[in-house]
């Protein structure tokens, strides 16, 4: 048999129910390449028992034969390190919560156990998930297995490397400004961000003020992240804001696209700044759907840039979350991470009222967009991933780059709740994988699915991975 962990998780699975592959032989296989490449990616942080884990994949092995097995048994999972998974610590990548031990499962955790995955590690993020670069002072940097030189993104990093390095089958990802879909675009793989609430958050400590992050599918496929999918929707009690479950199945449906479907593509939202070659791949793949039948046409303007705003709120909710702790702590947070931080303290009635008065400009310009379109289109990235360690850049091709330019196409829709996608739309000139951003109606998850798999089947890129 090739190499399993290299295959799309929907073959796995299928592979452990017809039994022509172990649990037991996947587990091994897991640790294995966890250790092999540990020093080379850094997308693990923390493992569980060894002991233990081979243990829950014999048994695993034995409900299989039983025949009573749910659609993930014996799956490898990852969780991302910003995430509850019980008896492993939650560090956010942040030296004052190194010991900070989860007692429960985060409602998606425990979801996908319930569907038969196996908790193996927690997967590298930056200190809190504040960047699009993963790298932490507990941890250091995680790197791109298509050249270890670049960021594999952030702040799902450690999730993004595992996947696009065949580490691991299937790990668990969160997009509060494109942290599912920034990193899934550097690394080639596929990542949705769901509409806000279709995946449940929590349990929190505090209640969530910021309504911009949501939980969201990172894979090697898009038929994956529909079962990943529909393993974890569905409304919780925890989450006020978790949305009814949709009463399909995201995976079944994959294939029912409907036919002339109004695409519109915007090559820079009014206010981007994109690396020539990037434009050129992403409008190249935009035009898989003229082919496949659907009108295409480009949309002028934009919002407005929703940077500034983006970065203020986020800042206010998290110095709400760890100012008690800047007496004693501040020394041990990274110097940038919490300069940040301690940017809310500037927040006035006055600034937030600008914020929300642009956030409804901004809803506005998304329901024009909607009802002239079914889909929007757009680059997911404006450029190459940067060095693993960082800085971004300032400028491309001597354009000034705005702040938080990583997330100029991906920000927008956390602040509108609209789900979104990114597909592998081919390579730039350095030979890094570009992302083409599909965007649809809020609450069409299923329409943003079927839109990405008809384009993953014009344009497969399933069978291309990088090896180390």
């Amino acid at each position: 048999m090739s190499d399993p962990l290299r295959r799309p998780l929907t073959e796995i699975t299928r592979l452990l129910a017809d039994r022509k592959l172990s649990p037991v032989e996947l587990m091994e296989a897991t640790l294995a390449r966890i250790d092999a490449t540990h020093d080379k990616l850094g997308a693990f942080v923390a493992l569980r028992d060894r002991e233990a884990l081979l243990a829950e994949a014999k048994a695993a092995a034995e409900r299989l034969v039983r025949g009573d097995a749910p659609p993930l048994t014996g799956v490898p999972l990852g969780v991302k390190d910003l995430e509850d998974a019980a008896g492993m610590v939650t560090s956010h990548g942040s030296v004052p919560f190194e010991n900070n031990l989860a007692t429960r499962d985060s409602i998606q955790v425990e979801r996908l156990r319930a569907a038969g995955a196996i908790v193996v590690g927690k997967t590298n993020a930056p200190e809190f998930g504040y960047t699009a670069i993963t790298k932490n002072r507990l941890f250091g940097a995680t790197r791109n297995p298509w050249n270890l030189e670049r960021t594999p993104g952030g702040s799902s990093g450690g999730s993004s490397a595992a996947i696009a390095g065949g580490v691991i089958p299937l790990a668990t990802a969160s997009d509060g400004g494109g942290s599912v879909r920034l990193p899934a675009s550097f690394t080639g793989c596929f990542g949705l961000k769901t509409s806000y609430g279709r995946i449940p958050h929590g349990p929190h400590d505090l209640w969530v003020m910021d309504d911009t992050s949501g939980h969201g599918p990172l894979t090697r496929t898009v038929e994956d992240a529909a079962l990943h999918l529909d393993a974890v929707v569905g409304p919780h009690p925890l989450d006020p804001n978790s949305l009814p479950h949709p009463g399909i199945c995201y995976r079944d449906g994959l294939r029912e696209l409907p036919s002339g479907l109004r695409f519109g593509y915007s090559p820079d939202l009014g206010y981007a700044a994109v690396q020539s070659d990037v434009a050129e791949v992403a409008y190249d793949a935009s035009r898989a759907f003229l082919e496949l039948g659907h009108p295409l046409d480009e949309v002028a303007g934009g919002p407005p840039a929703p940077g500034h705003d983006w970065g203020m709120v986020g800042a206010f909710e998290g110095l709400a979350r760890l100012a008690p702790l800047l007496p004693e702590h501040e020394h041990e947070f990274g110097r940038t991470f919490i300069e940040g931080i301690k940017t809310g303290r500037r927040m006035t009635p006055e600034r937030w009222g600008e914020a929300k008065r642009r956030r409804e400009e901004l809803n506005r310009w998304c329901a024009e967009i909607f009802e002239r379109f079914d889909v929007l289109l757009t680059p997911t990235v404006p450029y190459d991933p940067p060095a693993a360690k960082g800085p971004f850049p300032s400028e491309v091709e001597g354009r000034r780059q705005p702040w938080g330019s990583v997330g100029s196409f991906t920000m927008p829709f956390n602040l509108s709740w609209h789900p979104a996608a990114t597909v592998r739309a081919g390579f730039s000139r350095a030979g890094l994988p570009v992302g083409l951003q599909i965007v649809g109606p809020r609450h069409r998850d299923a329409l943003v699915l079927q839109a990405a798999f008809a384009f993953e089947q014009a344009r497969p890129w399933r069978d291309d991975w990088p090896r180390l």
